[in-house]
């Protein structure tokens, strides 16, 4: 079965909540709380189980409490016992008598996700290394929940076709499917996206990305852990789990731009990337730059670059270039058209990450289902795509990296501790072969 592009929907984490974020989402909750008026109060008990206890998982659960008055945290799952306990930690902080995790319902390890799912729960946030990713979401669409799915939702080709035929399951059973990608949930990116999508700047010729900042973290290898327990405690440096960063991070800024393009895909990539400055073996074997050019059938060109390395500058934009003016989005910065119409957003700001929680409770209890996948899963494949071309040094069309049968990572059977799996090396464009 081929994979083309779908039309685009229509409807309308980075940074975990540290331990001040925390406190401070508690000092709000009584506020939010009272903003919605209790509106869900006479409504049933949403019972909510979380899938990955990480900083992101956990930021995620606290936006879902902070959402609806009636939502309950009930399971967790993760693969590591701290990091659950952490988790669970935190969580109570907010709202103790919300966070109702009994013993019987955490859960650890590779099969936690399985346990999570089985549990009595109605929603569930997704929110492992991405390698878990495709097999997880088809496997919550499969038990009939309705889904919080982080960003980037797969890492190869094979991931992001599983991932759509789970979105169309969901589509067929009704499910609310809420993608991490959390820009599109930003009052001020809708705003300006929806004026570029109207004409505001006439027809859309070139969009230029930028993704450029320092180094992230790592954690010392331990003298008891296992090869498997290292890489999946230092999981954004392996591409089996992570993709490499221009999937794992700069996913966002490629789905800005595919947001640009009214989520038409291109028809061909080029590019390169490559290891200057994270040479060291703690880095695994992920790049730390990438530049790449995608081909539109009406000629258009879009272009993203993205770098992390130590001591560089930071940069987070998109460009949007017009026959009649361009757009300009900083994130963090002033977001505005200029040219033909001239505009600036000046309007409420609002925090996307509890906006994407927000509406997702909202819809569920409409019973009007929210659906992003079928953008969610094609702004994945574009990073998945630029990997590989700067991977193997080629230009590769649309349907060739959607055909893709270059597979990561091992299968969920496969998982154990012991599991001897090294991944593949270290890219070298010209001989890596990923077509």
């Amino acid at each position: 079965m081929k994979y083309n592009q779908f039309k685009p929907q229509k409807t309308d984490r980075r940074t975990f909540l540290k331990k001040s974020s925390m406190l401070m989402a508690a000092g709000t909750l009584a506020y939010h709380q009272n903003s919605l008026a209790f509106q869900a109060a006479k409504e049933p008990t949403l019972k909510v189980g979380l899938i990955g206890c990480g900083g992101r998982g956990t930021g995620a659960a606290a936006q879902a409490i902070q959402a609806d008055p009636n939502v309950h945290i009930t399971a967790l799952g993760d693969i590591f016992e701290d990091r659950l306990e952490q988790a669970l930690a935190s969580l109570s902080q907010i709202d103790e008598k919300r966070v109702k995790v009994d013993k019987k319902q955490r859960f650890i390890g590779f099969d936690a996700y399985q346990k999570v799912l089985d549990a009595d729960i109605d929603v569930v946030l997704l929110a492992t290394p991405p390698g878990f990713r495709p097999d997880h979401l088809a496997a919550a669409v499969k038990a009939g929940k309705h889904i919080f799915c982080e960003k980037p939702v797969a890492v190869d080709a094979p991931g992001v076709r599983k991932v759509l035929d789970a979105v169309k399951e969901a589509k067929e059973r009704n499910l609310c499917l809420v993608s991490g990608f959390c820009f599109r949930y930003d009052w001020a990116n809708r705003a300006v996206f929806g004026k570029v999508l109207e004409g505001a700047i006439g027809a859309v010729n070139t969009v230029s990305t930028f993704r450029n900042g320092g180094e992230l973290w790592s954690i010392p290898r331990q003298p008891a852990w296992s090869e498997m327990t290292y890489q999946l405690r230092n999981w954004y440096y392996y591409n089996w789990l992570s993709g490499d960063f221009i999937v794992e991070q700069a996913v966002h800024s490629l789905d800005m731009m595919s947001w640009a393009m009214g989520d038409k895909m291109p028809i061909k990539a080029t590019g390169t990337g490559g290891r200057q400055v994270r040479t060291s073996e703690i880095y695994g074997n992920i790049y730390d730059h990438f530049a790449i050019e995608f081909e539109y059938e009406n000629g258009a060109r879009a272009f993203h670059f993205t770098r992390q390395q130590a001591g560089t500058s930071n940069r987070n934009s998109v460009e949007v270039l017009g026959s009649d003016g361009r757009a300009l989005i900083n994130i963090g910065g002033p977001i505005q058209l200029i040219g033909k119409t001239n505009w600036k957003y000046n309007d409420k700001k609002n925090n996307m990450y509890q906006t994407q929680h927000d509406e997702l409770f909202a819809a569920i209890r409409k019973g009007t289902p929210i659906n992003d996948g079928e953008w969610m899963a094609n702004s994945t494949m574009l990073a998945v795509w630029g990997r590989m071309v700067a991977y193997s040094g080629q230009t590769i069309t649309w349907e060739q990296a959607m055909q893709s049968e270059d597979r990561l990572g091992p299968t969920m059977e496969e998982y154990a501790w012991d599991l001897k799996w090294e991944g593949p090396g270290i890219a070298v464009p010209g001989k890596t072969k990923v077509v």
